[in-house]
């Protein structure tokens, strides 16, 4: 019986060191070759995966010599693996018809994946405003939630982070909060930003403008054909704060003249709707117009030859 107990007791020791080992193995990086159907995006990934000329040319890279720099990753609790760092090398991957990829497997806590998530596709060249705007608050986030554990000091949380967060990026306290007001506009609105028609500084304005509001001014930028200066923008953030802001206040104020404002051409849209389908977008039907009257040209030069 004595003998049976000691033998309990060795295995009991030994199954404790060996779960103990197994630990510690987990707590290592290490790399290995997994396919990319086992690897899902990580949540709220706000970097997008352009399929563009540079995405071509990165599968073509990728089929001719491999995946040269490993992805990061880490193991989810429920099987698999999470991307931290590679949604553009797994794509390419697929794109070049791989079956496995080199990775990185890091245990990481979900802040400290956010966090080196966002700094290592920080370093891209390409950066939207929009990524930068969810990128920047995810991080944001994420280092207060740290701070709020790991903060012995009498600071405020929110002011550390935001220094530490200015620091690392280049970017100073203030334009970081005017990227992170980006993602209270509409997505409609911000992929105006992301294009280019709409400028940082009136985008921030017009983040304070309430959803209902944000929609009325959409519809107004494409019955009109225009875009708020910065100044038209204080102005409809001004009513707003008012309760003042309505259709015909955000027309009004878009038909005003804006310095250096060029002339432009605009068609009734009840002269054209029985052309297009609804809800065609105004940019498709610009583009239709102009190959139209295109083939309008080259058959009137026939004609005069």
């Amino acid at each position: 019986m004595a003998k049976n107990s000691v033998a309990g007791l060795l295995t009991s020791v030994d199954d404790l060191f060996s779960t103990q080992e197994s630990r510690d193995e987990a707590k290592l990086e290490r790399v290995i070759n997994l396919s990319p159907a086992e690897i899902s995006d990580f949540p709220n990934h706000p970097f997008k995966v352009r399929m563009d000329e540079e995405m071509q040319q990165m599968a073509e890279s990728v089929k001719e010599h491999g995946v040269l720099v490993p992805a990061l990753v880490r193991e989810k609790p429920d099987g698999g693996y999470e991307m931290i760092a590679g949604h553009r090398r797994k794509r390419a991957a697929e794109l070049a018809e791989l079956s496995k990829i080199p990775c990185i497997v890091r245990n990481l806590t979900d802040d400290e994946a956010i966090i080196v998530m966002v700094d290592s596709n920080l370093q891209r060249e390409k950066i939207l405003p929009s990524e930068k705007a969810f990128a920047y608050k995810m991080k944001l986030d994420a280092m207060n939630r740290q701070g709020k554990r790991l903060d012995l000091t009498c600071a405020p949380v929110g002011h550390k982070s935001r220094d530490i967060l200015a620091e690392q990026s280049g970017d100073s306290k203030s334009q970081i909060q005017r990227y992170i007001r980006l993602t209270y506009l509409l997505p409609e609105m911000l992929d105006m930003v992301d294009d280019g028609k709409i400028a940082l500084r009136p985008a921030v304005e017009l983040s304070y403008l309430a959803e209902k509001e944000q929609h009325f001014l959409l519809d107004t930028m494409f019955s009109e054909d225009c875009t708020p200066s910065h100044a038209q923008a204080i102005k409809m953030r001004k009513f707003s704060q008012e309760g003042k802001l309505n259709p015909d206040v955000i027309l009004s104020i878009m038909q005003e003249e804006k310095p250096n404002q060029k002339e432009q051409i605009k068609i009734p849209k009840e002269r054209i709707s029985r052309y297009f389908a609804p809800g065609t977008p105004a940019q498709k039907i610009e583009d239709t117009i102009i190959k139209a009257l295109e083939l309008y040209r080259k058959r009137q030069r026939s004609l005069e030859r």
